[in-house]
């Protein structure tokens, strides 16, 4: 049996949470961009209008940046699970060193929240116009 098994159990737990949300926040970019290139088509063919290349960069850069994001959530949460995998193994007590990590998982939950709000604040304010 593995030492202290319920500890790493629960750090193994904690990263596959966050494996999951950066696998959503991926997929997430890759509708973005897709969707947005459907609503150009059906503005296109139902308003006769010609898709906006000013919106079709914004869609873009969002989806890139949501992608981005959600691959580089996945970096910081292996390096957490990593730390704190050997934090548990070690036989000295340590300092909690994963804060700052944890930080910067929320500081890129916080930028992608910020980035969806400002492109579909620029969408909505578009189509009103």
């Amino acid at each position: 049996m593995i030492s202290r098994y319920s500890d790493h159990a629960a750090n193994e737990r904690t990263f596959l949470a966050w494996v999951r949300t950066a696998i959503a926040v991926m997929a997430s970019g890759f509708l973005v961009e897709k969707f947005d290139l459907f609503l150009e088509l059906a503005a296109h063919s139902l308003a006769g209008r010609p898709p906006s290349a000013l919106n079709q960069a914004i869609g873009d850069g969002a989806g890139l940046l949501l992608i981005l994001l959600g691959g580089a959530m996945m970096v910081v949460a292996t390096i957490r699970f990593r730390q704190v995998g050997q934090d548990i193994d070690a036989a000295e007590t340590r300092p909690g060193r994963g804060s700052r990590l944890d930080i910067a998982l929320v500081g890129l939950l916080l930028a992608l929240g910020t980035a969806l709000f400002t492109y579909l604040a620029y969408t909505v304010a578009h189509r009103l116009v």
